[in-house]
């Protein structure tokens, strides 16, 4: 292994090249003091010597023949513990390389140590400042490749966690953009109506879910009545805790206003749509916070653009006043297929109980399909989905983007496995009134008591209402 010599005054000390072990590189010691040897002490100068010693430049110069090695790493050296009190001496850095040959052969198992990037050892009293070289050529042989390589390691050990960061960042910024945009977007789109009343607030929150077919030839009756009706009445309520619930009122539910009888499916057109929140805030007793109206018209466009929603029923069907053609079993219809679906109910034999069973099965398709992850991770197929269904909806003059959320996940919660779904209770439902024909009598107090429990959360999960206890 190559042997370098120091001159220190009239004594000529040794220092083994590559002999140190490998295992621990050396480094800088900012401690006060001169260099002590890593291999055998140094002894102070003499009196009357010379009073500046050669020592190891940590600028770029070329090897020495048969060396080969790169001035890129300074050597690091350590002061000695103590210095000759007549004569504090600066050590000035010499042009002379210290690694042998030998050093070089080890250069990527063990790199030698060396300060960070643009970094300076600060110096101390009586000690030595050292700088990074910064300026060695690019051709140095084999040893200068090395040392590059260990540096260019040194620096792309932090590269992926800094990559990784900004990826993440940018992402986050995007989609926050994103949701903003869509967000505001939504807002914009919203239909609204006066629909609320002045009824204080109550436990829980409650949207009304009202279909209408405003007489678009979907409704699947045989009559000639124009104007607007609402023939899907749902109860959706949230609770503060507990299980969300989705209740469905019959369409022929008898009603009094002014002390006229009346369908309660009637009341929008006769009167308003405020009219009728009051008349469901009466059946239930809470307060009605939002209100989605839904076209039966824009339901095929909204399953059109879902690419079908998956339906069951376990009757074959052939309809005319719904036009539904159906095989027992489960199939994926189509927006037509999905209306008549939702629309018919003469040859059900439960009826309009039966039609808001598979109403309520319908919109929790659509609920569920928008919802999932193939539609939202395509956005171009979300947005026409969502277009479909804002161009469909009249919400309340009070509703948002936010209330539309919230009613998406409370609608889903219902339908799933821990939510509640039925009707409400009745106690005839063949009630015949004059001027008004066959109507479901309500039972008045069982109601104002189940939807007391929904509000509250303090009703079990599963199906209520006397067509479930029926059944």
């Amino acid at each position: 292994m190559g042997v370098g010599t120091i001159r220190t005054g009239g004594t000529m000390t040794e220092e083994t090249g590559g002999t140190e072990p490998h295992g621990t590189p050396p480094s800088f010691i900012p401690s006060a003091g001169r260099r002590k040897s890593t291999s055998q002490s140094r002894k102070p100068a003499a009196q009357g010597a010379a009073s500046q010693i050669p020592s190891f430049s940590p600028a770029a110069k070329p090897a020495r023949s048969g060396t080969g090695v790169s001035g890129d790493v300074p050597r690091s050296f350590q002061p000695s513990a103590t210095r000759p009190s007549n004569a504090p001496r600066r050590i000035t850095p010499s042009n002379r390389d210290t690694q042998s040959h030998g050093d070089r052969t080890h250069a990527s198992q063990t790199p030698a140590s060396f300060a960070p990037a643009n970094a300076r050892t600060g110096q101390v009293r009586g000690t030595t400042q050292i700088s990074r070289a910064s300026s060695a050529p690019a051709a140095r042989g084999v040893s200068a490749g090395t040392a590059s390589a260990v540096k260019m390691k040194s620096r792309n050990r932090h590269n992926p966690g800094r990559i990784a960061l900004t990826v993440l960042l940018v992402l986050i910024m995007a989609l926050g953009l994103s949701v903003f945009s869509a967000w505001n977007w939504v807002d914009g789109q919203l239909n609204k109506k006066s629909w609320l009343t002045s009824k204080a607030d109550t436990a829980g929150e409650s949207w009304l879910i009202l279909g209408s077919d405003e007489r678009d030839g979907t409704t699947g009756d045989t009559g000639e009545v124009t104007g607007f009706r609402t023939d899907t009445i749902l109860v959706l309520t949230k609770p503060a805790s507990g299980p969300s619930s989705l209740i469905s009122i019959p369409r022929d539910s008898l009603v009094e206003i002014d002390q006229q009888y009346m369908k309660i499916n009637a009341v929008a057109q006769l009167y308003s749509g405020k009219q009728l929140v009051n008349e469901v805030e009466d059946i239930t007793g809470q307060k009605i916070n939002h209100v989605a109206l839904i076209q039966f018209g824009g339901l095929v466009k909204v399953v059109d653009a879902l690419g079908g929603v998956e339906l069951c029923y376990d009757q074959d069907v052939d309809d005319p006043y719904s036009s539904l053609n159906w095989t027992a079993g489960c199939h994926t219809a189509d927006g037509n297929t999905a209306l008549a679906f939702s629309r018919m109910r003469y040859a059900d034999a439960q009826g309009d109980f039966g039609r808001a069973a598979r109403q309520r099965q319908v919109i929790n398709a659509i609920v569920k399909k928008a919802a999932s992850r193939q539609t939202l991770m395509n956005f171009a197929k979300a947005k026409t989905v969502a277009q479909a269904a804002l161009s469909s909806v009249t919400v309340d003059e009070k509703a948002s983007t936010a209330s539309l959320l919230r009613m998406a996940l409370a609608f889903k919660s219902a339908s799933g496995d821990k939510g509640i779904s039925g009707s409400v209770y009745w106690t005839d439902p063949d009630y015949y009134v004059d001027g008004v024909g066959s109507s479901v009598l309500l039972d008045e107090q069982k109601n104002l008591d189940l939807f007391s429990q929904l509000a509250t959360g303090k009703h079990a999960s599963g199906t209520v209402g006397t067509l479930a206890e029926q059944s």
